[in-house]
């Protein structure tokens, strides 16, 4: 298959406007390898561009479908086990966040942070700090980028916030053994795995759902289980979020229906492990009708697993989540076309999302001249692509992830189920494009940890060129060769006139550098309309 984007002619007109606008062109091949390294990879590192012009699009993508034939570099691999070699069992981690929590409900201190309240503040604290880098090491640094996109995408589908109680050291394991293996399979392997995950089971209270009184229900120290009888809350969000989406034809007959299917599953004993555990005492015995199927009496934990065979083989399903999925790897507005031809490969497939994606990735929408650069990075994205273009260090500091808190996306830190917004007019206003602007002008002067800007391969050339030169070699290494007049007009001025309209505001307006330094430069392409889109 000979995939070719459409030649494109023109730029993005605005600086203050162009994350709004539509996409503009270039030559075909640079441009075909910059796109696919855009949305299928979190941006191109040094030298990416030329590798993939070389193999090919169409090769590119058959390795990143396949990530398991990709070979992880040694220094990563070394890295990684580091990082993993302090992880603590599930089960030895829930015992420790009960005895803070005892320790810090004992304390007396009234919420003062007394002895019990720092062990528990340390131990959030290292889990947040612990985890978020080993997520960010290899969304940053593995050369399987289109699996660490997915388990982004999937996490934020089957959204769980760390900062719920239990979550907190719950939801390291629910990445890794919930989302993280089932990325390209089976969805309904998934979904099964995400329901049955203590993370998601405490997350959304479905631990504490039961016919029984609520003495017979399970307890765990630190946490509250006032919520008595039947709780609707994941049989919700499983129809409306994770499956049939909120216009899916389910009523709340069968949101009742699915609630009273998954009494019983719950979390076992802490001390046993804090996993999964099906308790009969709990479950809703009666006959039960969800979607039109009728499930009979007596079956135990079988009513849980129909109903997840139910809504994963669901027409809509297939829909939603095709549609998701071309949202999030085309357009804002997705292909009506696209969508159906994906979701029909969803329905023939029973779900299989590696053939769900191949059929995105390789249509004439994925590669038609409205997609390019059409989607806006969200703060996970674009600080991971500026460490990315930029050859940055790993960074072993909190420093990458209080980046992307301060652009307004923690991690694991959504409080609602819907996850973050997956359309750029969420993520982009005034404030937040002054906020994108200013971390391009601080990765580019090296004030990002990490990431000197000596370190980028192109400063080496670049460093002793005139100004004509350096702005074409930035162009061309950290926009793909494509930048539009106002651009290329504001990097030979050295100043972003935004910038310089906030500073005037109060007075303080630095004046333009007479002759623009490398590090400038840097910073505004890094701020540029072209880089804040993918």
């Amino acid at each position: 298959m000979n995939l070719r984007i459409l030649k494109i002619a023109g730029a993005l007109p605005c600086m203050a406007l162009a994350l709004s606008a539509n996409a503009p062109a270039e030559p075909a091949s640079r441009a075909e390898a910059l796109h696919v390294l855009s949305r299928i990879a979190y941006g191109p590192r040094p030298g990416d561009i030329d590798r993939v012009q070389q193999i090919g699009v169409d090769r590119y993508i058959d390795e990143q479908l396949h990530p398991d034939t990709i070979p992880m570099p040694e220094p990563l691999t070394r890295r990684l086990e580091a990082l993993s070699q302090d992880e603590t069992s599930q089960a030895d981690l829930i015992t420790t966040y009960r005895r803070v929590i005892k320790a810090a409900m004992d304390d007396g201190t009234g919420g003062a942070p007394g002895g019990g309240v720092a062990m528990r503040n340390a131990l959030y604290k290292k889990m947040a700090i612990h985890f978020g880098e080993l997520r960010l090491t290899r969304a940053i640094d593995s050369p399987r980028q289109l699996e660490e996109v997915m388990d982004e995408f999937w996490f934020n589908h089957f959204n769980v916030v760390a900062g719920k109680g239990l979550d907190h050291v719950l939801i390291a394991d629910y990445e890794r053994e919930a989302i993280r293996p089932y990325v390209l399979g089976k969805f309904r392997d998934l979904l099964g795995a995400t329901a049955k995950h203590p993370a998601m089971l405490f997350y959304l209270d479905n631990w504490l759902s039961s016919v029984a009184s609520v003495d017979a229900r399970p307890r765990i120290a630190g946490t509250r289980a006032e919520i008595s009888g039947l709780n609707e809350n994941y049989a919700r969000e499983l129809m409306e979020l994770h499956t049939l989406g909120v216009d899916g034809g389910y009523t709340q007959k069968d949101v009742i229906a699915v609630a009273r299917a998954l009494t019983g599953w719950t979390l076992n004993d802490p001390r046993a492990g804090g996993e999964f555990v099906f308790k009969e005492g709990m479950h809703d015995a009666e006959p039960k009708i969800v979607l039109g199927h009728t499930l009979a009496p007596g079956r135990g934990e079988a009513d849980g697993e129909e109903v997840l065979d139910i809504v994963a083989r669901h027409p809509a399903t297939a829909h939603y989540i095709a549609f998701k999925l071309v949202r999030r790897f085309v357009s804002d507005s997705p292909s009506t076309a696209l969508v159906d031809r994906a979701a029909e490969t969803f329905r023939r497939t029973d779900g299989d999302l590696r053939a769900v994606m191949r059929t995105i990735l390789t249509s004439p929408e994925f590669f038609s001249r409205a997609a390019y650069r059409a989607k806006v990075k969200d703060p996970f994205e674009l600080v991971l692509s500026a460490r990315r273009i930029m050859n940055a260090s790993p960074d072993t500091s909190a420093s990458t992830a209080y980046q992307i808190q301060r652009m307004g996306e923690q991690l694991f830190g959504h409080l609602a189920p819907n996850g973050w917004p997956e359309t750029g007019d969420q993520w982009i206003n005034a404030g937040s494009l002054l906020d994108r602007i200013n971390f391009g002008v601080q990765v580019g002067s090296g004030r990002l940890r990490f990431a000197p800007a000596e370190q980028w391969p192109g400063w080496a050339l670049l460093s002793a060129m005139p100004l004509d030169r350096q702005v074409d070699g930035i162009v061309d290494q950290l926009l793909g060769g494509n930048a539009s007049p106002d651009t290329r007009s504001i990097l030979f001025k050295g100043q972003n006139p935004l910038i310089a309209r906030a500073a005037t505001d109060t007075s303080m307006a630095p004046p333009p550098p007479a002759r623009p330094s490398l590090k400038d430069l840097l910073g505004i392409a890094l701020g540029s309309p072209e880089f804040q889109r993918r």
